[in-house]
């Protein structure tokens, strides 16, 4: 999870987070673990993105790894080839300026395929598929 991410869910979360996993917050921050009730613990990783992922494999126990968070957090894993699928809910609302998903990206490197389109009244569900070039 991307600290931004996580900084926007701390305040609001209810006291037993709804994640019922362990989270890895990659984070240029030290912090010690933060324990909730029930089985969700965040871990903060501040030595990359790699470190992250490795820790989340191996709390995974062989299931797939969810990397939650916005632009640069998604943008970071793109362009090191450490995602194979990612979703992005689309929705008409605009909360500022943002960051570009896409900036940065090298085309010639990588490939996205689309996968899926859920639409509904207020987002769009956008599945895409990321391959090397």
């Amino acid at each position: 999870m991307g600290k931004r991410t996580f900084d926007a869910g701390e305040q609001v979360w209810p006291e037993n987070a709804p994640l019922r996993t362990p989270v890895f917050v990659v984070t240029h921050a030290k912090r010690d673990p933060w324990e909730r009730p029930g089985v969700t613990t965040f871990h903060f990783v501040n030595d990359g993105i790699e470190t992250a992922l490795d820790l989340a494999r191996e709390a995974g126990c062989e299931r797939d790894v969810r990397i939650a968070g916005g632009g640069a957090t998604i943008l970071e894993y793109v362009s090191a080839g450490l995602i194979d699928e990612f979703s992005i809910a689309l929705s008409p609302v605009l909360f500022g300026s943002g960051i570009r998903l896409f900036d940065g990206v090298d085309a010639s490197r990588v490939a996205l395929e689309p996968v899926r389109s859920e639409p509904s009244s207020r987002v769009k569900h956008l599945t895409y598929a990321v391959h090397s070039r």
